[in-house]
């Protein structure tokens, strides 16, 4: 029944296994790929026929994550799995972005691409294996797909790389790098890096570069075996004539408006030329699907020609240049950390807020759940670009750009244990003309050191782009939005003085060299710098102290034995701390309490509190404490937190005393010090040696009272 075709190769220690023609057969490609025990199904289907009306490639990759595959049950009220996480959204985009450039030119069919994570062996991330079954699933479906392409994971770990390293690996390792690309050349990089050199970096791409070969290799073996015939393209139309035609009564003019510095100005003059041109030809009988792909290569034959031959780019920079940058520090008075930072016509408003464990972001993945304390939200409304756009959610290009900046800014904040802050960035973009990820690692940077968090060093980020026609090629400094789409890379390097945190890279083309990357990686450093140097105008490190608005957070640590007492009852004691005294109580399993409140009375209060519950009564100390209950023999006073003791009836008073109710009654407060504590913790106590006005010890004057001397 089943036509199977499976190969296997042992890779990195592991065994990967692709498989075909047993599961999802009428899917035009399907592989089960496994490594380890973690399993992911990838399918690739395409209509057969090309979507109309449309100018671009609908290309979607969804990427999903069973919770049968770690052996979970959703949580939730629903108990099935829901909208994506971001580990989802994540992984989509690492899937499309090596794969959309390798299309045939021209195909318009809507294609999708399914990734589903079957089984997950806690030890294998899933993502590689997606992207490595999606590659495998194009390359035998007969979709027009100039494949395949291999990926992987590079860890480094006591100066060496680590191929695709374990879960728990990942941690120890102080790069955590993606690459994806072809035999020829890298396509796609996605990392974040403990402050690594531009030389480490490049070693480690090409180290990826290679270690995927025979995974490349393995798909084209399973491909010869079983893949369906390739689809026929229509025959492309001639277009010569009207390409002549355009670029006679539309070059001149735009290419004098590629000439206006001003982003809107020069959008608008580019608009009322192609409008002009498109009503031209039609007058003349021109086909008006065709004018539209035409403009936009003589738009692209325009500037990349004039960067390759003169080195001046549309806003009459050279290719290092930098624009101007303007850092801003403090903007807004209520914030616990604010910056704005300007770079030409991007502009980012960064926002940061400290708040305490209790704000921490639970995160459940198949892993299993854990807290995130920093989280970095990017927002990206369509003012930012002078448009009129849909207001929502955020889509997955926002939180792909803020997770970026995430892996820029995460490796310089402090250790948890000595800065006990959650932190929230929101990054804002105000104005967009470039890449706004980037500004936001800045103004990110910026915003953090203003609310106080004493991050390790400044982070800045920079894009770079690449133009290559044959053997010549011109590599950009902060890019232009105009030179990112009509550009050949989308490079982007955050990070310090000292080295990279987060490189991350999109090659529009089949792939560049090595010595692109180089140059690429040495152009940045030299522009991180110039921006780190802009940005110290503003701020050059930390401020000493958090901001005065945010929650001032005081740690201290309890017996774990006592951790019972802090609590109480159903948190009946808990609760009645935070109610007293306005401050937040944070308590960890280990008898880690942090203490947080904007108000320094507050947590001073509730440290003393929990202080005084977990406090071992001392003998000769004086204590205040309140009657609680009242018996023929004496009365018991609460005077330590949850501590009870026993005041004798013979140690009420220094007088003799009848009836314990005539010198206390339950709920006052009286001075008591402690005579004793026995093996059981039984506490007696005397109210008698204790001057319950001053709370003077009395006993001293008895003793003097009682020697011969006296």
């Amino acid at each position: 029944m089943f036509e199977i075709t499976r190969r296997e190769i042992d890779w990195g220690g592991r065994k990967l296994t692709l498989e075909t023609g047993r599961i999802a057969r009428q899917a035009d490609g399907a592989v089960l790929a496994s490594y380890g025990e973690t399993v992911v199904l990838c399918t690739a289907t395409a209509q057969k026929s090309a979507r109309q009306g449309v100018d671009f490639f609908p290309l979607t990759v969804n990427y999903q994550e069973k919770a049968f595959a770690a052996g979970k049950i959703p949580g939730g009220f629903f108990k099935r799995e829901a909208r994506p996480s971001e580990k989802e959204t994540l992984t989509s985009r690492l899937i499309d972005r090596p794969i959309r450039p390798l299309f045939a030119k021209g195909f318009r069919n809507e294609t999708q691409v399914v990734c589903t994570v079957l089984s997950h062996d806690m030890e294998n991330d899933p993502d590689i294996v997606a992207m490595v079954g999606a590659s495998a699933a194009l390359t035998i479906s007969g979709i027009p797909f100039m494949g395949p392409i291999g990926a992987a994971r590079v860890g480094r770990i006591n100066g060496e790389f680590v191929l695709n390293p374990l879960v728990d690996q990942i941690p120890e390792t102080e790069l955590d790098l993606v690459v994806a690309g072809t035999a020829q050349g890298v396509l796609m990089v996605e990392s974040e890096a403990q402050q690594l050199s531009e030389d480490i970096m490049l070693d480690a791409v090409m180290f990826g570069h290679r270690s995927f070969q025979p995974v490349i290799d393995m798909i084209i073996d399973l491909a010869e075996s079983c893949a369906k015939e390739p689809w026929s393209l229509p025959e492309a139309p001639d277009t010569s004539a009207t390409r002549d035609r355009l670029a006679a009564i539309a070059g001149e003019r735009l290419r004098k408006a590629y000439e206006l510095q001003g982003k809107q100005d020069r959008q608008t003059e580019i608009t009322l030329t192609k409008e002009a041109a498109s009503a031209t030809l039609a007058e003349e009988g021109h086909d008006s699907d065709l004018v539209g792909p035409l403009f936009k290569d003589l738009e692209r034959d325009i500037v990349r020609g004039q960067i390759l031959d003169t080195g001046r780019r549309i806003d009459g920079r050279d290719t290092k240049t930098v624009r101007p940058i303007v850092a801003e520090v403090g903007v807004l008075p209520r914030a616990h950390g604010s910056a704005l930072f300007t770079r030409g016509e991007t502009q980012a408003f960064v926002v940061t807020t400290l708040g305490t464990g209790q704000d921490e972001q639970i995160m459940d993945a198949l892993q299993g759940e854990y807290r995130e304390h920093f989280m970095l939200h990017y927002n990206f409304p369509p003012y930012s670009t002078g448009e009129a756009g849909r207001m929502g959610p955020p889509g997955r290009r926002e939180i792909g750009h803020g997770k970026l900046a995430w892996r820029a800014l995460r490796p310089l904040l402090p250790p948890k244990d000595e800065f006990p802050y959650t932190m929230r960035v929101v990054s804002e973009i105000t104005e967009s003309n470039g890449s706004s990820s980037m500004a936001t690692v800045c103004g990110g940077s910026l915003s953090l050191m203003d609310a106080g968090v004493p991050l390790r060093a400044p982070v800045a980020g920079i894009a770079m782009g690449l133009i290559k026609e044959g053997d010549r090629y011109a590599v950009l400094s902060d890019i232009l939005g105009d030179e990112d789409h009509l550009g050949d890379m989308d490079f982007k390097v955050a990070g310090t003085e000292a080295g990279v945190t987060s490189l991350q890279m999109d090659i529009k083309i089949t792939s560049i060299t090595e010595e692109i990357m180089r140059v690429a990686l040495n152009q940045a450093r030299e522009g991180r710098l110039h921006i780190l140097g802009e940005m110290a105008k503003a701020l050059g490190g930390a401020r000493e102290e958090v901001s005065a608005k945010a929650p001032r957070i005081t740690t201290i640590h309890i017996p774990r034995e006592k951790i019972r007492e802090v609590i109480g009852s159903g948190g009946k004691v808990i609760r009645e701390i935070v109610e007293v005294t306005g401050a937040k109580v944070d308590i960890e399993d280990d008898g880690t309490i942090k203490i947080a409140s904007v108000d320094a009375s507050a947590s001073q209060a509730a440290i003393d509190w929990i202080r005084g519950i977990v406090a071992e009564p001392e003998v000769g100390v004086i204590y205040t404490g309140k009657v609680v209950k009242i018996m023929d023999f004496g009365a018991f006073v609460n005077f330590l937190g949850s501590r009870d003791g026993l005041v004798h009836i013979s140690e009420l008073a220094p007088e003799r005393v009848k009836s314990v109710g005539d010198v206390v009654k339950v709920g006052d407060v009286v001075k008591v010090k402690v005579l004793a504590v026995d093996d059981r913790g039984k506490v007696k106590l005397s109210m008698r040696v204790v001057d319950q006005k001053t709370g003077e010890d009395l006993s001293a004057a008895e003793k003097k009272e009682a020697s011969p001397a006296g």
